[in-house]
C-alpha cells in the first residue's frame, strides 16, 4: 500500500525528476486519462499543480460556465491527461458542478479517478468517495492535509481505510509535494491494471430498494449496453434524478459513451428509452416516500462508519490555538471590519507607492528614451512621416503607456492579493461581507471577486468562477466594473492632488488627496452594492443562495511559487490583453489628431461637437473624446487628455502634435490643466466618471468570454456609463446651483 514515506528525498527535485515528468498544457495525446474529483477547499488545485506543474490550460465546460483545468506528466514512458473537475460535495446534480463531475466520471470514462480527501473532514469527504465508488472502482483516494489534521489531534489510519474502500489510498500534504510520487504510482499501477481493486459500494438498502434496482437495471443494461454502471443510473432514475431521466428520453445517455475506436455510439430506439422511463416510473411508485431520503442517509451513514474506524481522536493538539486567536480578531463583529480595510488599504498603499519607481522606470526606459531612439531610427531609415506618426507617435507610444502604468501595479497588486489567499484570509473576507451582499440579494462569495477587481476588472470577471449559482454570477459580472482597477489609480491620485489636495495647507495636501481617492475608492463598493440591489429586484430577480464556507486554516504563504503563478497566470495574461486592444488605440488617437478635415483634425472637430455636452456634465469635450478613444486602456486616458488639451488650445507644449504626453510634474500638469479650462467642478465630475464608466475593452472581452452572451455584454458596459453620466450631469447642477 503506498503510505507517506517518512524518507525526505520523496519530495526533492532529484527524486522527482527521476518519477514525473510535468508537461503543463500539453495535453494533445495520452496513454489514460485521470480525473481528479473532490471536495472544495480539499487542496485539489494544489494536487492538480503538483502533478501537471503550474501552467494548465482552463477554459469552460460545453455548454456550461463552470471552468475546467487540464494538464498532463509522463510517468515511466507513459502519458497521462489530468482533468481537474470542479469542487463538489455530491454527485446528485443539485448544481451545474456536480452535473459536470458526475458526467465527466459516469460518461467520459477515465482510467483513474482520483479523489482528493481532506483527512481534516473525513466524515463528509468519504460521502463523495462512496458516490463515486457507486459508479467506477477505478478510484485512488489521496489523503491531504495530514498536517493539518495533526494540529487537530486527529491521525487517519490510511490502511485501515484502505480496506474499508477497498481501492488505494495515499496520503500526504500537496503543497509540501510531499505524497505525491506515491501517488502517481499507485494512479499509474490502477491504469494498467497491475493494482487489483474491490470497491466498497453502499448496496444495503432496503428490500424494496434492493428488488427495485435488480428489476430496472436490466432494462437499462439492454436499452443503453455501453453504459459502465446500469445499477447507479437505476439509483438515480428511482430518486427521479431529471437529469439523468432527460438523458434517458433524448438518447444522449448511450451517445456519451464511446467505443474503443472513438466513435459515437448510436442512439437507442425510442421504444427502448421508453421502456426504461415507464418501468423506472412504475417501480418508484412502489417505494416508500421517504426513499430519497433513506438512500442518502444511508450514503453519510456508512461514511461516518468508516471515519469512526479509521480515525484517532484526542491526540495532542499542534497550533490548533493559533488559528482560533486569529478569527477572533479577524473575523470579529467589531474588529472584522476595521483590520480588513486597514490590511486592504494597506495592500492599495504598497501597490500605489511600490508602482512609482518602477513606472517611472519604464516610462523613462521606453518613452522618454525609446521612443527617441526609434524617432531617430524611423528617420534615418527615411520612413515615411505620416508611418513614423502612426507607428511610434500613436502605436508605440499608446503601447509603452500601457506596459509602464499597469505592469508594475499588476506585478505588485497581484503577488501581495495571492499571498493573502494562500496565507487563507481571503476567505475571511468573504465572510465579513457575505452579510452585507446577500442583504443586496448578491452572493458572499463575490466579495472575493471585489477584491480582485481592484487590481484589474478583467481578472475581476475571470474570478466570479467561484460563484456556482449562474444568476448571482452573472451579477458579480456585471457590477465588477465598480472596483476601482489599477488602471484608474493614477487618474485618480493625479486628479486629487492638482484640485482637491491644493485646497488644504501644503502640510495636509497629500493626506486630503488621499483622503479623496479612499472616498472615490469606498463609492464604487457602494454603487456595486446599489446595483446588485437593483439587478436582483428587476432582470435578475431571485434570492440570495446560501454557502457554506469552511475557513482554511493559516498557513506561511509560499513566497515563490506565489511569485511564479501571480505573475504569469493573472499580471502577463491581463497585460497582454490590454496591449493587444491598445494598439489600435495607438492608432486611432494619432489619425484622429493628424487627419485635418477643412484645416482643421478630426480629434479639434470632435471636441467640438462634446463640448456642450461636457460642459453640461461639469467636464468638456476634451475629457469625453479621451474616454472615447482610449476605452481600450485606462492607462492612456490621461496622455490622451493632455495631448487633446495641448492639441486643442494651442499651447506649445509636449512632443508636437498628436503626439502623447506626460509632464515632469503635478504642478505643470494642473497648470496645462487650467490653462485648458480646468476648474474644480472639472476635476471632481473626472474623479466621478473615472469610476463610474464602461469597462475598458479588455474587461468588456472578457465579459464575453465568461457570459458567451452579447445581451449581457452590453448591459455590463452601458449599466456604468449611464450611471456615471447621470451621477455627473447630476452634481453639476447641484454644483452651479450653490455656486449661484
Amino acid at each position: 500500500m503506498p503510505t507517506l514515506t517518512a524518507d525526505p528525498c520523496v519530495s526533492c527535485a532529484q527524486h522527482r525528476a527521476q518519477s514525473l515528468v510535468r508537461l503543463g498544457i500539453s495535453t494533445d495525446r495520452w496513454d489514460y486519462l485521470i480525473a481528479l474529483a473532490g471536495n472544495p477547499n480539499v487542496g485539489k488545485s494544489t494536487v492538480f499543480n503538483e502533478l501537471t506543474g503550474l501552467r494548465q490550460h482552463t477554459g469552460n465546460w460545453p455548454g456550461k460556465t463552470v471552468a475546467r483545468a487540464e494538464g498532463a506528466f509522463v510517468h515511466e514512458g507513459k502519458r497521462a491527461k489530468v482533468v481537474d473537475l470542479p469542487g463538489t460535495y455530491s454527485l446528485l446534480a443539485g448544481s451545474v458542478d456536480e452535473e459536470v463531475a458526475r458526467d465527466f466520471v459516469l460518461f467520459g470514462r477515465p482510467d483513474v479517478t482520483v479523489v482528493v480527501v481532506d483527512a481534516t473532514r473525513l466524515e463528509r469527504n468519504l460521502n463523495l468517495v462512496l458516490q463515486i465508488l457507486e459508479i467506477t472502482d477505478r478510484v485512488v483516494v489521496f489523503l491531504n492535509l495530514v498536517d493539518e489534521a495533526r494540529r487537530h489531534g486527529i491521525a487517519v489510519d490510511s490502511s485501515k481505510l484502505e480496506r474499508e474502500l477497498g481501492v488505494p489510498v495515499v496520503q500526504g500534504v500537496a503543497r509540501e509535494g510531499a505524497g505525491i510520487d506515491d501517488l502517481v504510482s499507485a494512479v499509474h499501477e490502477v491504469a494498467l491494471g497491475t493494482h487489483a481493486v474491490s470497491a466498497v459500494r453502499v448496496e444495503q438498502h432496503t428490500d424494496e430498494v434492493e428488488a427495485a434496482l435488480d428489476e430496472l437495471a436490466p432494462v437499462i443494461q439492454d436499452a443503453f449496453p455501453e453504459v459502465p454502471n446500469p445499477r447507479w443510473v437505476a439509483l438515480r432514475l428511482l430518486n427521479a434524478d431529471e437529469a439523468v431521466e432527460g438523458a434517458v428520453l433524448s438518447g444522449e445517455l448511450g451517445q456519451l459513451s464511446h467505443d474503443e475506436s472513438g466513435a459515437v455510439v448510436e442512439i437507442a430506439p425510442v421504444e427502448a428509452r421508453q421502456r426504461v422511463r415507464k418501468t423506472a416510473m412504475s417501480l418508484r411508485w412502489g417505494l416508500p416516500s421517504d426513499f430519497q431520503d433513506v438512500v442518502t442517509g444511508r450514503a453519510y451513514e456508512v461514511a461516518e462508519q468508516i471515519a469512526v474506524r479509521v480515525q484517532v481522536r484526542g491526540l495532542k493538539k499542534v497550533g490548533f490555538a493559533f488559528d482560533r486567536k486569529m478569527d477572533q480578531w479577524l473575523t470579529s463583529r467589531i474588529f472584522g471590519f476595521p483590520l480588513m480595510l486597514f490590511i486592504l488599504a494597506a495592500v492599495f498603499w504598497i501597490t500605489i507607492e511600490g508602482a512609482n519607481i518602477p513606472s517611472s522606470i519604464l516610462a523613462t526606459v521606453l518613452i522618454d528614451n525609446g521612443h527617441g531612439a526609434l524617432k531617430a531610427l524611423a528617420a534615418g531609415l527615411g520612413i515615411p512621416l505620416w508611418l513614423d506618426g502612426l507607428l511610434l507617435d500613436g502605436v508605440y507610444l499608446a503601447t509603452a503607456w500601457v506596459v509602464a502604468v499597469m505592469l508594475p501595479p499588476m506585478a505588485i497588486f497581484f503577488p501581495l492579493f495571492t499571498l493573502l489567499e494562500d496565507f487563507g484570509y481571503l476567505p475571511r473576507v468573504a465572510f465579513n461581507l457575505d452579510a452585507l451582499f446577500r442583504k443586496a440579494g448578491a452572493h458572499g462569495k463575490q466579495a472575493l471577486t471585489m477584491c480582485m477587481g481592484f487590481g484589474c476588472n478583467a481578472a475581476g470577471v475571470v474570478a466570479t468562477r467561484v460563484i456556482d449559482s449562474p444568476r448571482e454570477r452573472l451579477v458579480a459580472i456585471i457590477t465588477n466594473n465598480f472596483s476601482l482597477c489599477n488602471g484608474r489609480w493614477p487618474t485618480q491620485i493625479l486628479i486629487a492632488t492638482i484640485f482637491i489636495g491644493a485646497l488644504a495647507p501644503s502640510q495636509l495636501g497629500g493626506l486630503i488627496s488621499a483622503g479623496a481617492v479612499v472616498g472615490i475608492a469606498l463609492l464604487g463598493i457602494v454603487m456595486m452594492f446599489l446595483s446588485s440591489w437593483i439587478l436582483t429586484r428587476t432582470v435578475l430577480r431571485g434570492e440570495a443562495t446560501s454557502f457554506s464556507l469552511e475557513l482554511p486554516p493559516y498557513r506561511p504563504p509560499r513566497i515563490l511559487r506565489t511569485l511564479y503563478t501571480s505573475i504569469i497566470d493573472r499580471t502577463l495574461i491581463v497585460l497582454w490583453r490590454a496591449v493587444i486592444f491598445a494598439i489600435p488605440a495607438g492608432a486611432v488617437i494619432w489619425l484622429i489628431s493628424n487627419v485635418d478635415v477643412s484645416g482643421v483634425s478630426l480629434a479639434h472637430h470632435a471636441v467640438g461637437w462634446l463640448d456642450p455636452a461636457g460642459l453640461l456634465l461639469g467636464m468638456n469635450g476634451v475629457i469625453l473624446l479621451a474616454y472615447v478613444v482610449a476605452i481600450p486602456a485606462n492607462e492612456i486616458v490621461i496622455p490622451t487628455v493632455l495631448m487633446l488639451t495641448v492639441l486643442t488650445g494651442g499651447s506649445a507644449v509636449g512632443e508636437g502634435a498628436g503626439v502623447m504626453f506626460e509632464l515632469d510634474s503635478v504642478n505643470a500638469t494642473g497648470e496645462l490643466l487650467r490653462a485648458g479650462g480646468w476648474t474644480l467642478l472639472t476635476g471632481v465630475n473626472l474623479m466621478l466618471f473615472s469610476l463610474l464608466h464602461n469597462p475598458c475593452s479588455t474587461t468588456i472581452y472578457t465579459i464575453y468570454k465568461e457570459t458567451r452572451s452579447t445581451k449581457w455584454t452590453v448591459v455590463a458596459t452601458l449599466m456604468p456609463l449611464v450611471m456615471g453620466l447621470t451621477v455627473c450631469f447630476l452634481v453639476a447642477q447641484v454644483w452651479r446651483l450653490a455656486a449661484g
